[in-house]
């Protein structure tokens, strides 16, 4: 009987060592399919791009260690089988071991189904992996190869020596600038009759009213590199009275979304909805007073139609498009009126433009010329305009409601500014003459891309604020324009190039740029080569090309140089 009972604890304590085995294996093979869902997250190449730089090896490093525990829970598995064996012939207790064996056939079925469910979401995470690899990721590959390639190529890149390079932009680009005073003289005084007639067209009652136009770009910086030559004018206008611009911009603490960086937007109020600052509008007066400067005869008439003064339907915003349809509309009144003192023909040479004009002479010669329509910020020099000239309308806002600000007239008066501190005969303009020459004929075989010659022209001035005085003088031309591709070069594998004015702090304060600009955060020209991939590559294949071609079309330019002086092109040629 004690030798039974002996036998009887025994098997009692092997069925609750079974028990808590079968409770024990459930939480193990949760565990164990946690422990490979993390491992398989961390090891995630979009995660931890980084520092996951062997993600096969990982792979099947984890792989290894989970088979190798495979084995060792088998092994464990027979000792059990063993064990429980040995104690089943000393029960001799048919019931008990049925139930032994039950539970035995059980256990192992639970463990391998945890085993075959860990294999399985690793391998459903893996192929995950492999189909994103193959999509998306991989544009980041072929991206940080399109790089390394422009690296390659930069190093091989060698400009001509200093006499080609000076031959060649006298002979090329100098006789570019000496027409830019004359045709800059003959369309300003069009363009000032023009806008005069287009004044006495509008109804100053009605009507926005156009102010002087104000000369900016590059035939007013002397860096003009193509022609045919146009001049570019921006236009301040404001709204007749009694309405007024309310001005919001992107830096005045409301929250906007990255790619309206740069960007505002222009509200029409009523200037009798502000408080005019008179007694009158603080204290209730009697109806024996009257008030000399707001009587009730002097007060506008009320008038619920903003929306009628070129604003965005059902908004009190101004809307481009209908400034840009206003605008065409009244030069063409003023043209109408003026056009019998003139003996040549008018014409729109864009319309996706508000002034875009083209003057055609009887020879057949023509002049271009943009008048741009723009709304003033402040008291400041800085605008909001409608279009950029000779911009497609991919280049704008995709809400004709926001405006870009543009600081072209500052642009203008710090190089006339830093121009009093650099040498005579300086070489900045020059530098930015011949990469702008560069680039357009590029553009010219290989198509536009998204690099501007206001890009160029960043570049330029950024280096300007780097570079003292002296490094600018006429010597260190091809030092210079080695310098300004190198920044550029940066810029575009970092896709990072800063807003001259935005975000500045050391500008001069001669300029008079507003506090609120300089203050704000840095604004990122290149921003829209992150999410354009497509833009990017072709930018990157124009700057490439661009940088190959540059001593071939120097040279095709440019006649031989022997010995450091110049030859003529022909025997006639003097």
């Amino acid at each position: 009987m004690q030798a039974t009972g002996g036998h009887a604890t025994t098997a009692g304590s092997c069925m609750e060592w079974q028990r808590s085995r079968k409770d024990f294996a459930m939480p193990v093979g949760i565990f164990r399919v946690c422990l490979v869902v993390i491992t398989a997250i961390i090891n995630h190449p979009l995660l931890f791009p980084k520092e996951n730089v062997t993600v096969l090896e990982n792979t099947e490093e984890v792989i290894q260690k989970m088979k190798e525990r495979e084995e060792n829970l088998r092994l464990e598995q027979l000792k059990l089988e063993q064990e429980i064996a040995v104690q089943e012939a000393l029960t001799k207790l048919p019931e008990k071991a049925t139930e032994s064996e039950e539970q035995y056939s059980y256990d192992p079925l639970s463990w391998n189904f945890w085993t075959v469910l860990s294999l399985l979401v690793f391998l459903l995470i893996e192929l995950w992996r492999q189909d994103y690899q193959d999509g998306n990721w991989q544009d980041y590959a072929n991206e940080e190869n399109e790089i390394a390639v422009l690296g390659k190529a930069f190093k091989e890149f060698v400009l001509p020596d200093k006499a080609t390079l000076a031959n060649f932009y006298e002979r090329c680009l100098l006789t570019v600038t000496s027409d830019i005073a004359r045709n800059r003289e003959l369309v300003e005084g069009f363009a000032d009759d023009l806008l005069e007639a287009l004044r006495s067209v509008c109804n100053r009652d009605a009507d926005m009213e156009v102010e002087e136009s104000i000369g900016v770009g590059s035939m007013y910086e002397n860096w003009r590199a193509h022609k045919p030559m146009a001049c570019d004018f921006i236009v301040p206008f404001t709204p007749p009275e009694p309405y007024c611009f309310q001005l919001e911009t992107w830096h005045s603490g409301v929250s906007v979304p990255p790619d309206k960086q740069g960007y505002g937007m222009i509200k029409i109020c009523r200037a009798d909805e502000n408080s005019t600052g008179c007694i009158c509008d603080k204290t209730k007066l009697g109806e024996d007073l009257l008030c000399l400067l707001h009587s009730k005869m002097s007060q506008p008439k009320p008038n619920n139609h903003v929306e009628d003064l070129l604003c965005y339907k059902d908004t009190r915003y101004l809307d481009a498009d209908q400034v840009m349809t206003w605008f065409q509309v009244a030069l063409t009144k003023a043209w109408n009126k003026i056009s019998h003192k003139y003996e040549f023909n008018l014409t729109f040479n864009l319309l996706d433009s508000p002034g875009a004009l083209k003057i055609k002479f009887r020879s057949g010669k023509t002049i271009t010329f943009n008048l741009t329509p723009v709304v003033q910020y402040a008291d400041s020099d800085v605008y909001f305009i409608s279009h950029f000239p000779c911009s497609s309308p991919a280049d704008g806002p995709t809400s004709s409601i926001h405006w870009f600000l543009t600081f072209a007239v500052y642009e203008k008066r710090y190089i006339q500014f830093v121009a009093k501190t650099l040498p005579n005969n300086s070489c900045h303009l020059s530098c930015l003459q011949i990469l702008s020459f560069l680039h357009g004929k590029q553009c010219s075989l290989t198509g536009p891309s998204s690099l501007t010659n206001y890009h160029l022209k960043t570049v330029m001035l950024h280096l300007l604020q780097t570079h003292p005085g002296p490094d600018w003088a006429p010597g260190y031309l091809g030092a210079r324009l080695q310098d300004m591709l190198t920044f550029l070069e940066k810029s575009l594998q970092e896709k990072r190039l800063y807003h001259f004015f935005v975000g500045n702090r050391n500008l001069p304060e001669e300029l008079g740029i507003p506090v609120g600009f300089q203050k704000a955060e840095p604004m990122n020209l290149f921003r829209p080569f992150v999410l354009q991939r497509s833009a990017y590559r072709k930018t990157m294949d124009m700057f490439h090309e661009m940088l190959k071609n540059t001593s071939a079309l120097i040279n095709e330019y440019t006649m031989h140089v022997p010995n450091g002086r110049a030859t003529p092109l022909n025997k006639d040629s003097r």
